[in-house]
């Protein structure tokens, strides 16, 4: 052990791997006993609900719905072997879309179109009705990630343009251990401009401002900004919101679009010392929602991974979660930010709300858990066990209103097929209130528009969740790779870049924003898009990503706060709920054009780039699988093939996996060419991970790296993992390497 892990970093493995985990009687189930106490000594203290009442819903809950979650999944397969054949018979769609439409109708894969009509989903916070704005996804089983996106409401502009690309390095490059005043300079000036535009000045420019001044009366508070040796004022007298002093630094709080800009004047401050006007930084409002994440990004297999996750949305609910960190050689405590405090231009005070609203993604119908056990001693539904334990967790800010301050909990339900699942969900919900003394439709729903058969459904699904719904966000990996999955016998799909370009997934990306409004979104609930996946390429995110408000959507995954901070400038560019009005009556893309994806000519495809398509998949597959199983890490910054850092998640890995079982299916690889890919690839992941010192190389072992062979089976068995999830083989892969460990222990 001593060669993989330190000394504290292993005891840290023991406490977590070797901790007795027995099985406890709860009423009819059996808990381990890790969920079992946490429950009981810690998310029950403080709630008016007995233990014996949780289990006794929890039992209930389980009985009531377990087999009806089997029956959908059942059903998923059962259409997915409709579609194989009928592609077996009719090969590829494009020649036969009505033919194929009919079809899907037959067998239920399709629904009638509802009727038209208005959500009417009540008691939901401004951030979701009225601000539009970023959002974040964070591995809520990281609490110090957790805590810094729910902190990341608000972020330094400069900060955000000095530390990115956002500004060339070329002219104005970042200096090792000093400041650069000539990058300093070129923030400064992109600041002038994002200024002008979003808040001119009755006279002047911003790269002229000399002084901000606040100026009292009994009546009014004033802005008087100086620009040379002229006084002047803001156009929109309204942006002016209010200030505060503090230890001689003026606060001045601006408004546009819904969101907030806080200018901090300081002229003893080292870099507010170098602008003409004391500007020492530029505080935008951020991250508005933040996705506190149970699926995707965490790694969490046995009862104990899911307990670390619910405690840390209990202590976020109960405002109390922190974490201890050094930075620098300094022991840093992170906590939650407080509401910001300010006087009003009437002289009054008032408060701004210092944190993201809180949502929590739960897991999706497929996963069981053996954290609990059936009176059949059957692992359970994780996604039904997710609903109940982050309801009940929830229930304490519903005690203090802090984070959502009409009383709602939100939960984002992903990975859902159609509008029978999306009712699943509700109906669980339903019960999950009524069995916890809840309001009705106090858990409101989110949902991930990310599957085919739900996108191709979409105002059906809606409509199960009419009163309930807050949320739909386009998730464009996970449904390029259930596209790739559902058609897999229609003919070899196209190399995965070419795929993105393809009308279907614009259709797809249409529908959701105008299916949406047609429903009476507008105004009433978010309809969201996909994450931005380069991390480190802020320019280019600055450039593209403005097309997400600019199509309508109110909000838009981001893979950072300082993503956020950036992409926080979009909103105020683009009036989204003007987008939205121009794109109301628009006719949505139909399913002949959402069902267009062509096949591949595979004489179009010389052995080269065969080649590097099957090298491409294989090194994102293993760059992700490996620190997956064997350091737990769910979501994170992986190396391409060309060194490039992706936000590589089950998503993303999901659709490299599909494109190489379709390729297998059709014949364009063989087994052994995607073996000998896996091999050549797992020497370049290990390289590119030589300077970490938990990584556990692949290459020179690899017929006992439990993490290269769980990558190769994603390849080599993704045309029968249900739906092309990757789920499935990486828990099992994941619990035999800390099986491993124990016994190494």
């Amino acid at each position: 052990m001593s060669d993989i892990y330190t000394k504290q970093e292993t005891l840290q493995i023991k406490k977590e791997f070797t901790s007795p985990d027995i099985y406890l009687e709860r009423e009819t189930l059996k808990v381990r006993s890790s969920l079992a106490n946490f429950i009981e000594t810690e998310v029950l203290q403080g709630l008016d609900i007995k233990a014996e009442q949780f289990w006794q819903s929890f039992s209930t809950l389980v009985a009531k719905h377990m087999d009806t979650n089997r029956a959908l999944l059942q059903e998923r397969a059962y259409l997915q072997q409709k579609i194989d054949l009928w592609h077996k018979s009719n090969g590829p769609i494009v020649a036969k879309p009505e033919i194929y439409c009919n079809f899907l109708r037959e067998i239920g894969y399709l629904v009638a179109e509802a009727k038209d009509f208005t959500i009417s989903t009540e008691k939901l916070d401004p951030e979701i009705t009225k601000i539009s704005g970023p959002q974040l996804v964070v591995p809520i089983s990281n609490a110090r990630y957790a805590l810094n996106a729910t902190n990341a409401r608000w972020g330094s502009l400069y900060d955000a343009l000095y530390g990115t690309d956002a500004i060339s390095q070329k002219d104005a490059p970042k200096l090792a251990g000093e400041y650069n005043p000539i990058r300093g300079e070129a923030v400064f000036d992109y600041v002038a401009m994002f200024m002008d535009k979003i808040f001119p000045l009755q006279k002047g420019h911003y790269t002229d401002v000399t002084a901000y001044e606040i100026k009292e009366n009994k009546q009014k508070v004033n802005l008087i900004i100086t620009v040379k040796n002229t006084k002047t004022h803001l156009q929109d007298s309204m942006a002016f919101r209010g200030f505060r002093e503090e230890d001689g630094v003026l606060y001045i709080l601006l408004e546009h679009n819904k969101l907030h800009v806080e200018l901090v004047v300081d002229r003893s401050n080292p870099i507010g010392n170098l602008h003409p006007a004391g500007l020492a930084d530029i505080i935008v409002e951020s991250a508005i929602t933040v996705i506190q994440d149970c699926e995707d990004s965490v790694v969490a297999v046995d009862a104990q991974d899911k307990v670390a996750v619910y405690r840390n949305w209990l202590g976020l609910m109960k405002t109390n979660l922190q974490e201890t960190f050094e930075k620098n050689g300094r022991k840093l405590v992170r906590l939650l930010n407080p509401d910001r405090q300010y006087i009003s231009t009437d002289g009054k005070p008032f408060s701004v709300k210092g944190r993201a609203l809180m949502m929590v993604r739960n897991v999706g119908h497929l996963m069981m858990t053996d954290a609990v056990l059936d009176t059949k001693g059957m692992a359970i539904g994780e996604g039904l066990m997710d609903g109940i334990i982050t309801t009940l967790c929830a229930m304490h800010d519903l005690k203090q209103q802090k984070n959502s301050k009409t009383g709602s909990i939100y939960i984002v339900k992903p990975k859902m097929h159609g509008p029978k699942e999306v009712a699943f969900a509700a109906a669980i919900f339903t019960d999950i209130e009524e069995m916890l003394g809840l309001i009705p439709n106090t858990i409101k729903i989110g949902i991930m528009d990310e599957e085919r058969r739900t996108s191709a459904n979409l105002k059906a699904v809606i409509k199960e969740v009419v009163e309930r719904i807050f949320f739909i966000n386009t998730g464009f990996l996970d449904r390029t790779g259930d596209e790739i999955h559902t058609v897999m016998m229609a003919g070899p799909v196209l190399p995965k870049e070419k795929i993105k370009a393809e009308r279907w997934l614009a259709a797809y990306e249409d529908r959701n924003v105008i299916i949406g409004l047609q429903c009476g979104l507008m105004g009433r609930a978010q309809i969201g898009k996909g994450m931005w996946t380069q991390p480190d390429s802020m320019y280019d995110m600055l450039e593209q990503k403005i097309s997400h408000p600019q199509a309508g959507a109110n909000c838009a995954w981001v893979p950072s706060p300082t993503a956020a901070t950036l992409h926080a400038l979009h909103y105020h560019y683009v009036d989204v709920q003007q987008m939205q009005e121009r794109r109301l009556n628009e006719a949505s893309p139909p399913l002949s054009v959402l069902f267009s994806m062509p096949m591949l000519e595979p004489a179009h495809l010389t052995v080269g780039k065969i080649c590097n398509e099957l090298d491409n998949n294989a090194q994102g597959i293993l760059g992700y699988v490996v620190r997956w199983v064997d350091q737990g890490i769910g979501c994170s910054k992986v190396p391409d093939i060309h060194n490039i850092s992706l936000m590589e998640d089950r998503a993303t890995c999901r659709i490299s996996s599909q494109v190489i079982a379709n390729w297998l299916k059709h014949g364009i690889v063989s087994e052994i060419e995607v073996l000998n890919s896996f091999k050549r690839m797992a020497i370049i992941v290990d390289d590119q991970n030589v300077n970490d010192p938990l990584y556990q190389p692949m290459a020179t072992n690899i017929e006992d790296s439990i993490a290269f062979q769980a990558a190769l089976a994603l390849a080599l068995k993704g045309n029968t993992a249900p739906s092309g999830y990757t789920e499935p083989i990486l828990h099992v892969a994941r619990c035999k390497m800390k099986s491993s460990v124990n016994k190494l222990l």
